[in-house]
């Protein structure tokens, strides 16, 4: 049964929030959506991250990566930084499974929107490991879409493409969403963090896929067990509200015992398991934390 969302949208236009969509789905099926105009492709900037995820578990799946693999089995420059300290371990020994919790020990985290378009050395990877970490990996969250962007490059140094292309005929086919963009590093390494360009009713099929624990229309898409651990807590996050409730693996956790990608300026999967729903909302907004208020108050009565 299709259910208003008149609370929400009279919410957003109360606090000026500029949400293009929202798009919500229960049991499988359509329950609610608003579109300030037609739903289009839009940049999903970091929840890109939790795409990248899933290419990390359908490798670590096919035998090509475990998460101890560590970044120096794939890559060997002599530009790596060679760390003396007993503490602090070289950057290649970073684990795929501490970038995925974005535990890498970095203080500043490489590979910023704003360094990347400045960044001199094309060859991304080869940078990133040139820095030394400032504590040991694995102990502190930190955000870092330069994790993200290592996993995209050792997922393609390990299956021998890049991860949009090994997710074509894995995932995005599949899901129906056909020939999508997604930037690269100068090298062509898929970006991993950010720069995926998809509709809002296109990303509410992935959620309904993370919801289904990886299957699809009867086919087993992403392993069940690799959703379930992709998206409990692994560290501990610093932050307000919905940011002060942990991480998983290219994952926040959610209060009201929900999960979520996200990205800059507001675009949101939300993945409510209890409630078995799924809400998308794609907006140019960064008061990312009243979007989600308004989301609880507002959208998950109408979820009973």
């Amino acid at each position: 049964m299709i259910r208003t969302l008149s609370g929400f949208e009279k919410k957003i236009r109360l606090q000026d929030l500029n949400v293009f969509s929202i798009r919500v789905l229960q049991d499988g099926g359509l329950v609610g959506e608003w579109n300030r105009d037609q739903d289009m492709r839009r940049q999903q900037h970091s929840i890109s991250k939790s795409f990248t995820c899933m290419a990390a578990g359908l490798a670590i799946e096919e035998g090509k990566l475990t998460l101890d693999t560590k970044l120096g089995e794939f890559f060997n420059y002599n530009t790596t930084y060679r760390s003396q300290d007993p503490q602090l371990p070289s950057p290649d020994e970073l684990t795929l499974y501490d970038l995925l919790r974005m535990s890498s020990g970095h203080d500043s985290p490489p590979l910023w929107l704003p360094e990347r378009q400045s960044l001199t050395e094309k060859d991304w990877a080869k940078y990133y490991l040139s820095l030394p970490l400032n504590r040991p990996p694995g102990k502190q969250f930190t955000y870092s879409s330069g994790d993200t962007f290592m996993i995209s490059a050792l997922i393609q140094a390990a299956v021998g493409e890049t991860v949009h292309r090994y997710l074509n005929s894995r995932l995005f086919d599949p899901l129906g969403i056909h020939h999508v963009e997604w930037e690269t590093s100068p090298l062509g390494v898929t970006l991993g963090c950010a720069g995926l360009v998809i509709s809002t009713e296109e990303l509410s099929r992935f959620g309904q896929m993370l919801l289904d624990e990886g299957a699809y229309e009867g086919k087993q898409l992403v392993p069940a067990e690799w959703i379930q651990f992709a998206t409990r807590k692994h560290i501990d996050s610093v932050g307000e509200g919905d940011w002060s409730l942990g991480y998983g693996c290219q994952f926040w956790m959610c209060s009201h015992g929900a999960y979520r990608g996200d990205g800059a300026h507001g675009q949101l999967l939300v993945i409510i398991p209890d409630r078995r729903a799924v809400i998308a909302v794609n907006s140019e907004e960064d008061r990312i934390q009243s979007i989600l208020d308004a989301v609880w108050e507002d959208v998950l009565p109408i979820l009973e």
